[in-house]
């Protein structure tokens, strides 16, 4: 249904080196630098930041990304980790989700919680 995600970040810079590590084990890249916006994904770019530019306090945002397998999952959390990310919840099934449900959470440079998740059974 989404075609694309945008969200804004106090560090662009910062932001940009912390997608880059946790995205690589899922597959993703940093496709496009646009001025100050940049573009990641797989094959075009789908997740997008940029500098904030609204006022106002910001409010967290729940990320999930697509991982392949349960593998994935460690490695994109053992990479936001390595790099000092907040820990939120280490790798492991979830079944109040569904009985497969197998997801990692960190916090990014903002403070959001961004996930790797797989659906498939072990």
């Amino acid at each position: 249904m989404l075609d694309h995600l945008a969200i804004q970040v106090a560090d662009v810079a910062a932001s940009a080196r912390f997608y880059d590590t946790v995205l690589g084990p899922l597959g993703g890249r940093r496709i496009l630098d646009f001025g100050e916006t940049v573009g990641f994904g797989r094959a075009h770019p789908s997740f997008w930041i940029g500098p904030r530019t609204t006022p106002g306090e910001a409010r967290e945002v729940h990320i999930a990304f697509t991982a392949a397998d349960r593998a994935t999952v460690t490695a994109f959390y053992e990479a936001a980790v390595g790099i000092g990310a907040e820990p939120l919840h280490a790798p492991r099934t979830w079944p109040e989700y569904h009985d497969s449900y197998f997801g990692a959470f960190v916090r990014d440079p903002d403070g959001n919680n961004v996930e790797a998740v797989c659906h498939a059974a072990e």
